[in-house]
């Protein structure tokens, strides 16, 4: 599978995405795809996503994200796993890692942090760009149990489980079951306008 960086959109990508604005393509490119080999990956591989996600902007400098990960062969990968729903583990257990993004809701200097799962948000996107970047299956998913993960991740009472990532090597849809195989590709969106007015609603 490709896995280095593209300038271009990606051929998967083009034949179902078309911006209505010259933008970088990195943005284009990114997508939720399910099909992951099952194999893992060394540190320097997914290190960088995380890396990427620590620059995200945040309201105050307050970074209030935190991520928890296990990556395959890990001896907390089977807690991990656990937390994610039946539906959703029958691709995603065949990442290379799978992580939760917390966020919490309290800054360093005790003021509440409105903003906390917005900025959890941009380190989430950084994150997947640079997965993406590199070729790499990013996969968010919110199919898992938020609590269980709380609490057996020992999180502080003020941090929220946002989201669970997938992170894998890309495989061929034919990997997939047939009803995940018949989604497997970069999905639309909706138009410049639907989305953005200048004015009111």
């Amino acid at each position: 599978m490709e896995r280095t960086e593209t300038r271009s959109l990606r051929e998967a990508v083009a034949a179902t995405r078309e911006p209505e604005h010259e933008i970088d393509p990195l943005f284009v490119n990114r997508w939720s795809a399910y099909a992951m080999t099952g194999e893992p990956l060394p540190e320097s591989e997914y290190l960088p996503l995380f890396e990427a996600a620590r620059w995200a902007p945040s309201s105050r400098n307050s970074q209030p994200w935190r991520f928890a990960y296990a990556a395959r062969g890990d001896e907390a990968w089977e807690t991990f796993r656990g937390f994610v729903n039946d539906s959703n583990r029958r691709w995603a257990d065949d990442a290379a890692v799978l992580a939760v993004l917390f966020s919490t809701t309290t800054g360093d200097d005790g003021r509440s942090l409105s903003s906390h799962s917005f900025d959890a948000g941009a380190a989430w996107e950084n994150l997947a760009l640079e997965g993406t970047r590199r070729g790499l299956v990013v996969h968010p998913m919110g199919g898992f149990d938020h609590e269980a993960a709380s609490d057996a991740l020992d999180a502080p009472d003020d941090y929220v489980a946002e989201v669970m990532v997938a992170i894998g090597e890309r495989a061929s849809p034919d990997t997939l079951p047939d009803d995940l195989r018949d989604h497997e590709e970069p999905n639309g969106r909706k138009p410049l306008d639907a989305v953005v007015t200048r004015g009111g609603f």
